[in-house]
């Protein structure tokens, strides 16, 4: 394992900050996104509720990465580093989603859906409050991985070996996101609406995302941005088209079968201890 990733020493404090803080942020928009939504004050209360909830989990990974000289210059180090980074990945990292979801859509005319979810709406599934939708698809990425591949992936990854941290990650990752299914006609709470179903299945793809973007961090020398593009593209891409939901399903068995295809294929990379 590199001197680097030994570093980083508080995944419970880490954690269990990132967590609390969001939530009792994102429980409260929650509330107030149900009181008299029609009114802006309202509206623009839950938008601030929201991103402080967003913004938390990067001043958590800040805060534990200012007290430490070698945390500060590991992060400056591979926050834009894109050298010897094979093609192959960096391809992947920007087009194996939109792969994703347009074979899902393909074979879902199989069972009878409509070729029309390959039309590009220009308009979104969901609200954001003040922020424009585009805007939190880029935005919600960046502060998340800004959290996650700064300090809280690597933070596991001191412990365990790169299955087990990307499984303990989905676990956390999925209950993070809890809260934002009652706020009203946010994206997590349109899921659940579309039926319990469709509130698994997000839980589900969680998983198998998760194990490509770290094989994908790992694999490129821990680059921050590469899972920021990575978790954009997997938004950008899963809105722009008239998917139907049950195409998402499927998407997240693509995935699946991709994630055990590089498991299977990289075994030491994921089940190995030792970080190199």
């Amino acid at each position: 394992m590199t001197d680097a990733i030994k570093h980083y020493r508080h995944p419970v404090a880490f954690y269990f900050l990132a967590t609390l803080i969001p939530w009792v942020f994102w429980f409260a928009a929650g509330y107030v996104s149900h009181l008299q939504p029609e009114k802006s004050f309202y509206n623009d209360l839950v938008s601030v509720f929201g991103l402080i909830g967003l913004i938390s989990p990067v001043i958590v990974a800040a805060w534990l990465m200012l007290k430490d000289t070698h945390l500060r210059g590991d992060f400056l180090k591979r926050l834009f580093s894109f050298k010897s980074i094979r093609p192959v990945y960096l391809f992947l990292t920007c087009l194996l989603m939109l792969a994703s979801i347009l074979l899902a859509q393909l074979v879902s005319l199989l069972f009878g859906y409509s070729s029309e979810q390959f039309v590009i709406t220009g308009h979104f599934t969901f609200s954001s409050g003040v922020f424009p939708v585009w805007a939190l698809l880029i935005i919600a990425p960046l502060l998340e991985e800004l959290a996650w591949h700064s300090y809280g992936t690597d933070c596991l990854r001191s412990r365990f070996n790169l299955f087990k941290t990307s499984i303990i990650f989905s676990l956390f990752w999925g209950v993070w996101h809890i809260p934002l299914s009652f706020i009203d006609n946010y994206y997590h709470s349109n899921i659940v609406e579309t039926g319990w179903v469709h509130g698994v299945n997000f839980l589900v793809s969680v998983f198998p995302f998760v194990l490509i973007m770290n094989w994908l961090y790992y694999k490129t020398g821990r680059n921050i941005m590469v899972a920021v593009i990575f978790h954009i593209t997997a938004g950008f891409f899963n809105e722009i088209f008239a998917t139907h939901p049950d195409s998402k399903i499927i998407q997240t068995a693509l995935l699946i079968l991709f994630a055990v295809y590089i498991v299977m294929n990289d075994r030491d990379f994921f089940f190995k201890r030792e970080y190199s």
